[in-house]
């Protein structure tokens, strides 16, 4: 799924679009142990609770692609009779009305769910009447072919209020506050089936994760058995050791100034673009080559790159470059730079020693203090 297909059905969870029919969830202790289920018609909620529920439900289409949000294909083997897509797809078709359906995905997400904590997980049906598009791309209610029919999940904490002082209006006297449990937004959260091309489809999902540096890889494999991707950090990591180990002794820092430029440039070119900068193994080579890189390390990169991150890895642009700032750091120095403007510092070889040399051209502030002139060369040993 991109942006624009997260945005359009995340716009469903709104008082004025909301086609949910059925809420069901069940509080877990950290033993593991269920403590209470709900079974609701989500439209016969009070309206201050359905909003609290837009609320949870939102968050779970929140982030960035590839960091909080990553689409999941499921192989072929879990859409076969009792695979892990072929369950989430009778637990949709039900509505969540069957009750044996609804315990055994309770089950399922308490077994591969670890925690240790108290938390809630929740799960809501949905009926989404795909309006078409017109030529000019406006939408035509009256003009669908297509019904979207989903399941959305989220898994939520569910902790104790901190102890305080609270103000009771009938005795007009500050006391004892109580203690409630209550429902934070979102851990972990998952849609099914994914919406792609404006369609449904079948052979994959949508995967939420509040902190993109713990995808919970174990409850990924468990309870859905699609393949594991690397996190945003694990993508840059492997990226990183890539071009090391391609590189070798010519890995140079004029070398990665270019790939850095490269990518800043392909990002910026296609920003205007619905689908995420992806770099395979094909595009990474091209790179380089236009980076300087001599033709013997380019024939190395084909060994190199199954062994870091296999034949079929893609990264994402926006997990390996920072679109953000261009940062060289030695053991005593980090220097920050618009990405854009990278051309500023360069290296050179000063009374025999390596050095970065940033040009100055306009004002220059020193802990914040303007400096009026710059009397001798600013150069940090590399």
């Amino acid at each position: 799924m991109n942006k624009k297909e997260i945005s359009e059905i995340k716009k469903q969870f709104t008082p004025e679009n909301c086609a949910l029919t059925r809420l069901c969830g069940c509080y877990v202790d950290g033993e593991k142990n269920k403590k209470a289920e709900m079974k609701e018609a989500f439209l016969s909620l009070p309206e201050e609770e359905a909003f609290k529920y837009f609320e949870i439900f939102r968050k779970t289409f929140s982030g960035t692609i590839g960091k909080n949000l990553l689409n999941l294909p499921f192989p072929l083997n879990t859409e076969m009779e009792g695979g892990t897509q072929d369950f989430l797809m009778k637990l949709k078709q039900s509505r969540l009305t069957d009750d044996t359906l609804l315990e055994s995905f309770y089950d399922r997400i308490i077994e591969n769910f670890e925690y240790g904590e108290n938390y809630l997980i929740l799960v809501v049906h949905g009926v989404y009447d795909i309006p078409g598009k017109a030529s000019d791309n406006a939408e035509m209610f009256d003009a669908s072919d297509e019904i979207y029919e989903y399941v959305l999940a989220a898994i939520c904490p569910v902790k104790l209020s901190k102890a305080g002082l609270s103000y009771d209006a009938e005795s007009n006297r500050f006391g004892n506050r109580t203690r409630d449990w209550l429902v934070e937004l979102p851990l972990v959260g998952f849609l099914f089936p994914a919406f792609q091309d404006r369609s449904t489809d079948l052979h994959s999902m949508l995967y939420y994760s509040k902190n993109p540096e713990e995808l919970k890889e174990d409850f990924m494999e468990g309870m859905f058995g699609c393949p594991v991707p690397l996190s945003a950090g694990g993508q840059k990591e492997t990226f990183n050791a890539l071009i090391e180990d391609t590189l070798g002794e010519d890995c140079d820092y004029e070398v990665v100034r270019n790939l850095h430029e490269k990518i800043h440039e392909m990002v910026e070119e296609r920003k205007d673009e619905l689908e995420s900068v992806t770099l395979d193994k094909a595009e990474v080579k091209h790179l380089l080559a236009q980076s300087g890189v001599e033709q013997e390390k380019l024939e190395e990169l084909e060994e190199h790159y199954e062994r870091a991150a296999g034949q079929e890895t893609e990264f994402l642009a926006s997990n390996v470059l920072n679109m953000k700032k261009f940062e060289i750091k030695t053991p005593d120095v980090v220097i920050q730079v618009n990405p854009e403007r990278s051309d500023l510092v360069e290296t050179r070889m000063i009374d025999g020693r390596q050095c970065l040399v940033i040009a100055v051209d306009d004002r220059v502030e020193v802990n914040g203090i303007s400096v009026k002139s710059v009397k001798t060369n600013l150069r940090q040993e590399g």
